[in-house]
């Protein structure tokens, strides 16, 4: 395993390096603050250093205001609570009604979420106009989320992506939050002749269905079936939902890996399995046959009489082991991976380079921090998981690759120390193949630059370790809601 895990960190080492982060993360979100324009649309990602807007869908919103509510959660400054709370409430509604996109976890989680979990904790004076307010955002965005449906031919289906009903993207692993909040809120999607169609159903489908096409597991499925390897897109034939290939939208190839999509596996199964555990069977889906008969096709006959909640764990759990183990063996020895396993130019690098520290300076090829930040806080839950629940020993090997990664993020060159610089993460990237990136003069790849959601992410990761740190409830994204399902 390339990765060198450091078995003597713990959350309370890594405290002064996160003050240190907050710090810096106070006066950039600040600086952006100040200075950018909302006629500009939405900040995206920095180009010399100051943050650009790139239209092709509003999907990184949610995470400029939620940035400034994780900033208030872990230092008390009402400055950044104001900041996201007014930015929430004046930039966020068409983000609840949005209809085209793939991103409501993304973009409603990050504000309304945490603004009801920051109230539910006690952190925020309550108010029941404010509570009221916030879950209904939320109820509704899961829904609109959970409306954009493709059927398939087993009769289960997914949430499709931006790019039409025959496109489903491996990201959207993380959108399901959406669902599964609205849910627990006690809201359904109201279909023809007041079908009520549940959320937590189409929840937990979209899951096994990315678990079954978005991740490899070895089984010859292909000539290119590594394990946990995944596929950006799974591309479906919408007139009788049959799985046709896989293929990538920002990744070098539909046979390679894009780590930023691997990334958002890791964290997305972990999540879930922390949500699906926090449940008695009471709340699972009512379609109980359809989702069994998936779970049995493809996982293991053996399960046949388990009850539905445990065969769904099970599943979670295989796709978050698989892709964890992919990305632990396909990134640097500090645990930062190349943007794609299998871009163009990795052969240029020095021999046995993934066992050596990153070096996103390379003239080769990117690094991508992002998806570092993003794997980082699922090898973090899933190894929380499997501590309380079944196995000590993988839990901690995860828990504490989790922690080396985070420990390289902050510090430099990861960690952006220019007060000129608005991105906190630097050596993110966007869509290398359509070359949005910004390359300075001099280089020859991108690199140098920061990303909202990989901001996002570091914060986030950050927070987390911050809380379990300081004896702080556990964060999750379902931790401020009650059961009313």
């Amino acid at each position: 395993m390339p990765v060198k895990i450091d078995s003597k960190l713990t959350p309370q080492k890594l405290v002064p390096k996160i003050e240190r982060l907050f710090q810096l993360s106070g006066q950039k979100i600040l600086a952006i603050e100040k200075n950018w324009k909302p006629a500009q649309g939405t900040p995206v990602f920095t180009v010399k250093g100051r943050y650009t807007s790139r239209g092709w869908t509003e999907w990184t919103q949610g995470f400029q205001y939620g940035s400034a509510l994780l900033q208030f959660d872990a230092t008390g400054d009402e400055r950044f609570l104001e900041i996201g709370r007014r930015g929430t409430v004046q930039r966020m509604a068409t983000h609840v009604s949005h209809i085209g996109v793939h991103d409501h976890g993304f973009n409603n989680i990050s504000t309304y979420g945490n603004l009801l979990r920051l109230m539910r904790e006690g952190k925020i004076p309550f108010n029941e106009d404010e509570k009221d307010f916030y879950e209904l955002a939320l109820k509704l965005s899961g829904a609109v989320q959970a409306a954009r449906w493709t059927k398939l031919a087993d009769g289960t289906g997914f949430i499709h992506s931006f790019n039409g009903p025959h496109s489903l993207f491996v990201d959207t692993i993380r959108s399901c939050r959406s669902l599964a909040v609205a849910h627990q809120l006690g809201h359904v999607l109201m279909g023809e002749q007041d079908t009520k169609i549940s959320l937590m159903q189409r929840c937990v489908e979209h899951a096994l269905n990315t678990a079954r096409y978005s991740v490899y597991y070895g089984k010859g499925r292909d000539a290119y079936d590594v394990p946990g390897r995944t596929a950006h897109e799974s591309v479906f034939n919408v007139t009788n939902g049959v799985y046709r290939c896989p293929n990538s939208q920002q990744g070098y190839s539909p046979f390679s890996t894009w780590t930023r999509g691997l990334a958002w596996a890791v964290c997305g199964f972990a999540e879930l399995l922390e949500y699906v555990s926090s449940l008695s069977s009471a709340p699972f889906p009512t379609d109980a046959k359809k989702l069994a008969d998936m779970l049995m096709s493809w996982i293991s006959p053996k399960m046949e009489k388990w009850p539905l909640h445990a065969k769904t764990q099970v599943a979670f759990v295989e796709a978050a082991a698989a892709t964890t183990g992919f990305y632990l063996d396909n990134c640097c020895a500090d645990g930062i991976p190349m943007w794609d396993t299998g871009a163009l130019n990795l052969h240029r690098l020095p021999p046995n380079y993934l066992n050596k520290p990153s070096n996103p300076y390379n003239v080769w090829e990117p690094v991508d921090s992002s998806a570092a930040a993003i794997a980082s806080q699922g090898l973090i839950r899933l190894g929380n998981h499997l501590n309380a629940h079944s196995n000590g020993k993988m839990g901690a090997r995860y828990l504490q690759a989790g922690l080396t990664i985070a420990h390289t993020l902050l510090s430099e060159p990861y960690l952006s120390t220019d007060a000129k610089h608005q991105g906190l993460l630097l050596h993110s990237v966007y869509h290398r193949p359509n070359g949005w990136d910004y390359i300075a003069p001099g280089q020859k790849v991108p690199n140098g630059e920061s990303s909202m959601w990989g901001d996002y992410h570091l914060r986030e990761l950050a927070l987390l370790i911050l809380r379990e740190a300081r004896g702080e409830h556990y964060l999750t994204f379902f931790g401020g809601v009650s059961n009313k399902s």
